[in-house]
């Protein structure tokens, strides 16, 4: 099964209000009728995309592929201070293994720089911008509040001084938050990103792509509606906190006189549970050494999840099935494990591993005898075939399948009991042996030799069922055992310090596991479902045929419970 996005072949009825949008405005009379419809994803390169991101990445890629339209990719990089060509490349590669594609569509912001000067020098001839000498500390003591209009002593400056100052700003004579060039536009509305909002500002810093060409940059609310417009956007798609200001995405658009105009229009953010999805404070958590990096797996990022097993399709079927309102909501992160389980369970391959092992000694198999069991690979998947298990006299077991004296309803081994090995033989326990501090060193069981691997004696039943990896054959691996970076549901409110909501527990390295022979070649990104334990994936980074490293991707079973 291919993990690539295909084309819609209809557009045929709307399933959310963004789609209801889209098909008014291509209807006939719409304002976009006879146009291909045209969207964009804008992230900043000044980190890595997360799973917040991934809802505006399947939004604005699904909608352009439902309408047989085009999305480009924008790297928004006006704001050069923290931009960096690493983060560009994270995010091209997190981009493509989603399964999206931009095709001849990628851009940066600052391919607009030149123009976007000139339309602001336009502004400034026109009389809708002005350069203003206030502090960043004056701006904001003369904003002004509800009822009481902002305040600016350069707002009637005269054209010709404007136009002189701006173009002086641009040849490097002025400090950093010396000047700035404001859209004059009402100081006394009622939204206050129109009150006369800074459109440029005095920035002396290298540009990853312009060098020190520029020494003054746009502010965003002026370059992006005219990022857009010069693409061709048609529909400009972002996240709710913007709705505010879209009437100044719209007054940059008409006043600056560019022939196409987008339509902005805004959906929810996605929040999740147990998780931080400020880019600032996961670099804190990065820059602190508090993770291994940007693709910890614990992190929310993209790159994170894709070393932590987690798969495209997976992450893709969440973002639909969340849906797209208005409403701001929090959806629970058991739920974006649910659909990598679901995915996992019919792709994931199958195989043994123990990972706390204890030997068990079937005493009555003959020394030196192996047998082979062919097990599925996936039964889920009926062309998955299947593979060879060895099996000999001594096996891993783990260490919990065993206890001298057992609580009841424990079905595993215990003196007497019989459990089923999977794949292979049944066995009855018969006792154990123990070091000197009283712990389980050997477990001992016997078989029938008279009957043929997973036949039931006669008279028994087998109520329990456990892995185990032959011995002779196992190979050793570390295993990752992954939670929950966070132990509070809601680390990022505003009350708290996200750091001492930290989970202790969200990683333990467990050394010396046991995996079956087979898994000795597996290379990343190979995901397994490892019985009765969980499902893995192989370590991008870190594993070797040497050394083997496995990260635990989900658990088998979770608290999440689906509506049916």
């Amino acid at each position: 099964m291919s993990d690539t996005l295909k084309p819609t072949e209809s557009h045929e009825g709307s399933t959310n209000f963004i789609h209801a949008f889209i098909e008014e405005d291509i209807a006939p009379g719409g304002q976009y009728y006879g146009r291909t419809v045209h969207t964009r994803f804008p992230p900043e390169p000044n980190g890595y995309l997360h799973i917040g991101h991934c809802k505006a990445l399947c939004i604005d890629f699904g909608t352009a592929k439902k309408y047989g339209g085009v999305c480009n990719l924008r790297m928004d990089d006006t704001n050069p201070a923290k931009e960096d060509v690493a983060y560009v490349d994270a995010i091209k590669e997190d981009v493509q293994w989603l399964g999206f594609d931009w095709g001849d569509n990628f851009f940066y912001g600052s391919d607009y720089f030149e123009e976007q000067f000139n339309l602001a020098v336009g502004l400034v001839e026109k009389g809708l911008a002005y350069v203003c000498e206030l502090t960043p500390e004056e701006f904001k003591a003369n904003r002004g509040s509800v009822g009481i209009p902002a305040v600016s002593p350069y707002r009637d400056r005269p054209i010709a001084e404007s136009l002189d100052l701006f173009h002086r700003m641009r040849a490097g004579e002025f400090p950093e938050g010396a000047m700035t060039l404001r859209a004059k536009i009402d100081l006394a509305s009622g939204n206050f990103n129109m009150r006369d909002p800074a459109i440029y500002r005095i920035l002396h810093a290298h540009h990853h792509r312009q060098g020190d060409k520029w020494c003054i940059y746009p502010m965003y609310d002026y370059a992006h509606p005219l990022q857009d417009a010069l693409e061709g956007i048609t529909h400009s798609l972002c996240s709710l906190e913007f709705e505010d200001h879209r009437p100044l995405y719209d007054w940059v658009v008409e006043n600056t006189g560019v022939q196409k105009k987008p339509r902005q229009i805004e959906f929810a953010r996605l929040f999740i549970n147990y998780t931080v999805l400020s880019k600032r404070k996961l670099r804190k958590l990065v820059e602190e050494g508090i993770v291994s990096g940007w693709d910890d797996p614990r992190m929310p990022t993209l790159a994170a999840m894709r070393r932590r097993g987690y798969t495209p399709r997976s992450i893709r079927n969440f973002a639909e099935r969340i849906g797209v309102s208005k409403a701001a909501s929090v959806v629970e992160f058991g739920f974006l494990e649910h659909c990598l389980r679901e995915d996992l369970n019919l792709t994931a391959k199958r195989a043994m591993a123990v990972l706390r092992p204890v030997e068990l000694e079937i005493t009555n198999y003959p020394a030196g005898q192996t047998e082979t069991f062919q097990v599925d690979n996936n039964p889920e998947d009926p062309d998955a075939g299947t593979r060879p298990v060895s099996f000999s006299r001594t096996l891993w077991i783990e260490a919990e399948d065993f206890m001298e004296e057992p609580p009841k309803k424990y079905n595993r081994l215990f003196p007497g009991n019989y459990v089923r090995l999977k794949g292979g033989h049944i066995v009855r326990c018969t006792g154990c042996e123990k070091d000197e501090a009283g712990n389980v060193i050997r477990v001992f069981a016997e078989y029938d030799p008279a009957l043929p691997a997973g036949a039931t004696p006669e008279g028994v039943k087998v109520r329990g069922t456990i892995h185990w990896v032959d011995t002779n054959t196992a190979l050793d691996a570390t295993i990752r055992l992954y939670d929950n970076l966070f132990s509070d549901p809601d680390p990022d409110a505003a009350d708290k310090d996200f750091l001492s909501c930290l989970n202790p527990d969200s990683l333990e390295i467990l050394t010396g596991c046991k995996v079956e022979a087979g898994l000795a070649n597996a290379e990343a990104p190979a995901n397994f479902q490892f019985l009765r334990t969980g499902y893995f994936c192989v370590d991008s980074k870190d594993s070797t045929p040497e050394n083997l490293v496995f990260n635990r991707s989900v658990a088998l079973k979770g608290s999440f419970k689906p509506t049916p």
